[in-house]
This record gives C-alpha cells, sequence and structure tokens, in this order.
C-alpha cells in the first residue's frame, strides 16, 4: 500500500477545503487534498455573502474569480404581496466588502481548487476518506481511489471541510440533529430570457411565497437564473405528479414569478434537497477541525453557508499554522466559540424568517434607517462584528425590534380609526 507524507490533511475540496488549504499552504507547509467527487460538480449555495470576499482575498482567489466574470451582486430584494424591501451592501454598518458574486457552484468550486493546484497543493479528486487513526495529532488517514486502490496519507493535522459528507463526524459518530425542523427544496436552473423586462439589478430576490415557503431567484451573468422553493414538506404534498410537474405548478402559483418563467427552458431536470440541517458538539478535536458544512448547516435562507464555510476555513487555518509553529491553541475559546457566534446570529435571523418576525421588519411602513444598516450588516455575512447589537444581542434587538413595530401599528391603527 502506497504511503505518503504531508503537514496537513484537508478533506474536501470545496470552498472551506479549498481556503484553508491555500493559506495554511502560503504559510509554508505541505498540504494534501482528497476529495470524494469529480469536479465540476452541482452544488447549491449559489448566492455569496461580502463578508467571505475577505477569506476569497487572503487565499489568492479573487483575480482567478473574477477573472470568471460572475455576476456581481450588491444586495438583496425581499417580496411579499406586491410589496418591496431592499438592502443595499453599500449602506451596511460595518466596514467592509459592499460587494460580491452570484456563482454556479460548480464552476466557482472548481476555480478555487484549481488555484490550490496551481500553488502545488496535490489534489486528489474521487477519493474517499475510509478510515482515520489518531496518535495524538499525528494521525494516519486511509483513502481509496476510483479504481479500489486503497493508499495511506500521514498527516500532522487534519482540516474536514467536507460539507455534506461529514467524515470525521461519521467516522467517529459526532453528528447530532440540529435545533432546526426538517424543510425541503425544490429548484432548477432556467434560461431566463423575460430577465430584462423585470427590475433586475445585481442581487439576489427572496419572494414569500406563504407563510413558512419562501423563493430565491438567482440571476447568472451567463442569463440563466436559479430559481428554487423552500419549504415544509408537507407543503409539497399537496401538489400531485413528478419533481418537474409540482415545479411548474408551483412556479403558476406565484404571480411574481408567473409570466417570467412561463415554458422557460430548464437546463436539468428539478431536483430536490432535504433534510440538511446536522450539527456535532465538538467543532475540534486533537489532530483536526471541522470547518464549513461539517460543524453546521442551517437554511439556505440568507445565504450563509458558504460565508460560514470560508470564515471558518479561515480562522482554522491560521490556529492549524500556530498549532504547527509548536504554539499551545486554545480551540474552545479560538475556534469554537467564534464559530457559534456567527452560526448562532445566522440561527436568530432563520429563525425569525420562519415565525414571521422579519416580516414585520423588512414590511414596516417606516423603517429607521440606522437600523437597517445594522440588519444589513447581518445579511452581508458580518455576523462577528459585535459593535453590532443586531449581531451581539441579535435574538434581543430582532424581537424587540418588531414589538416596537406591533405597537407602532396598533397606535396608527387607532389613531385612524
Amino acid at each position: 500500500m502506497q504511503n505518503t507524507k504531508t503537514d496537513v490533511l484537508v478533506i474536501g475540496a470545496g470552498p472551506s477545503g479549498s481556503v484553508a488549504a491555500a493559506i495554511i499552504k502560503k504559510a509554508g507547509y505541505d498540504v494534501t487534498i482528497v476529495e470524494k467527487l469529480q469536479f465540476p460538480r452541482f452544488v447549491i449555495g449559489e448566492s455569496l455573502l461580502p463578508r467571505c470576499m475577505e477569506a476569497l482575498e487572503e487565499a489568492g482567489f479573487l483575480n482567478a474569480v473574477k477573472a470568471k466574470g460572475f455576476q456581481e451582486k450588491f444586495g438583496a430584494k425581499f417580496v411579499k404581496d406586491g410589496m418591496i424591501c431592499d438592502y443595499f451592501f453599500a449602506d451596511q454598518f460595518t466596514k467592509g466588502y459592499s460587494w460580491t458574486w452570484q456563482v454556479p457552484r460548480a464552476e466557482f468550486d472548481l476555480t478555487l481548487a484549481t488555484c490550490c493546484e496551481e500553488m502545488g497543493i496535490p489534489l486528489h479528486y474521487e477519493t474517499t476518506v475510509t478510515d482515520i487513526k489518531f496518535n495524538g495529532s499525528d494521525s494516519v488517514t486511509t483513502v481509496v481511489d476510483k479504481d479500489g486502490n486503497a493508499s495511506t496519507i500521514e498527516a500532522k493535522f487534519i482540516v474536514d471541510g467536507s460539507g455534506y459528507g461529514r467524515v470525521i463526524p461519521k467516522l467517529f459518530n459526532l453528528d447530532k440533529p440540529s435545533s432546526l425542523p426538517g424543510r425541503k427544496a425544490l429548484f432548477c436552473h432556467m434560461r431566463d430570457e423575460k430577465r430584462l423586462t423585470v427590475h433586475e439589478p445585481n442581487r439576489i430576490t427572496i419572494v414569500t411565497h406563504k407563510p413558512g415557503v419562501w423563493i430565491w431567484v438567482i440571476p447568472f451573468s451567463s442569463g440563466i437564473t436559479s430559481v428554487g422553493y423552500v419549504g415544509h414538506p408537507e407543503f409539497f404534498a399537496q401538489y400531485e405528479g413528478n419533481n418537474t410537474e409540482v415545479y411548474d405548478q408551483l412556479i403558476q402559483d406565484e404571480p411574481y414569478l408567473a409570466e417570467r418563467f412561463k415554458d422557460a427552458e430548464k437546463i436539468f431536470d428539478t431536483r430536490v434537497l432535504e433534510s440538511w440541517s446536522s450539527t456535532t458538539d465538538k467543532f475540534y478535536g486533537e489532530g483536526f477541525v471541522l470547518t464549513g458544512n461539517v460543524t453546521e448547516f442551517l437554511d439556505p435562507i440568507f445565504s450563509s453557508g458558504v460565508t460560514l464555510a470560508t470564515v471558518s476555513s479561515q480562522n482554522a487555518a491560521h490556529l492549524v499554522i500556530r498549532k504547527l509553529k509548536g504554539e499551545e491553541i486554545n480551540w474552545e475559546k479560538e475556534y469554537m466559540e467564534p464559530v457559534m457566534q456567527g452560526v448562532n446570529t445566522f440561527r436568530t435571523y432563520v429563525n425569525s424568517w420562519y415565525d414571521g418576525t422579519l416580516d414585520k421588519i423588512f414590511f414596516a411602513k417606516k423603517q429607521d434607517e440606522e437600523i437597517k444598516k445594522k440588519i444589513c450588516s447581518v445579511l452581508a455575512g458580518y455576523v462577528w462584528d459585535l459593535e453590532n447589537p443586531f449581531v451581539k444581542r441579535s435574538s434581543y434587538e430582532v424581537h424587540k425590534l418588531a414589538r416596537i413595530l406591533d405597537m407602532r401599528q396598533i397606535i396608527d391603527e387607532e389613531a385612524g380609526a
């Protein structure tokens, strides 16, 4: 059996793994990446947030991504019953990037992975991790390639960025259910020939279809648009037919989309994703750290996935570098707590979206512009800015604001009566 040695083994070549690998490589350490699939491969999470740009920049990926000509994204639009709420990242409270991209993930992820290879990082596609044995921080990982050939990789540390594959949590029985209820997404890419007939600047559009059911509309620079419905499985069960037939009915049931996507060409068969939320008790252990979706994936709303993936791996990479230099790392304080800060802030907004609290805020008749800027920072992914009260005390501030708006509406109605 062939055996190789490396300083750091990275599992997964998605944005999380690629960012960690590149930063560690730039610090002068040997890195090897193993990836179960062959790139390019399809995955959702197509609308990025500005905060992830800082991680992409440090990894050295920005120029390569810019060269792809992806759709630039400057904000988010929320639509409900004819009402519109716009958030423009340039207006955010937190200093940072005011734009990002909307990307077909197959091409985007391949771009990042290719950058890693160009940096001299060995990347083994179609290679599956079957076993890991730790001896302190050192490890021996057994992998099997597409032809069934097994080999081992000795490493001083492992970064698990395997996404939904959740390699280390599954191997060591670390998985536990998420606190979020199970939801389902039905989605497709369509040729958006009527895009110019609607007011469609560079942003994602999120449509409230029914209580607890929403739609993403993500235009790409190619003229193709990603459209997906998200809700409880029971909602979709009301419709008869196969996935494509149900999807077509849903498009026609939504006035905001019906004319634009009527008879639109589908680029691939309608796809389904469900029961995606999962987590684990610890995001680290002796000899490994979990990054991205391996830590916790919440929900597609607010497009938090790639941001949590890249920022967690950016942080993890710096800690791994310090570990390799012989420093003692307080993984709980320096890694687990910051990751959970971001996750829990997004969790507040996810829960508040589904219970209708954010509807009151987004579609209020009178919005405080300073408060809107603070919420905009969260929507831009700056969920680690503790100077922002809507980050530091996210649940308290969101629900307090909703109560104030409720009282204001009652007062207005009484005055009108």
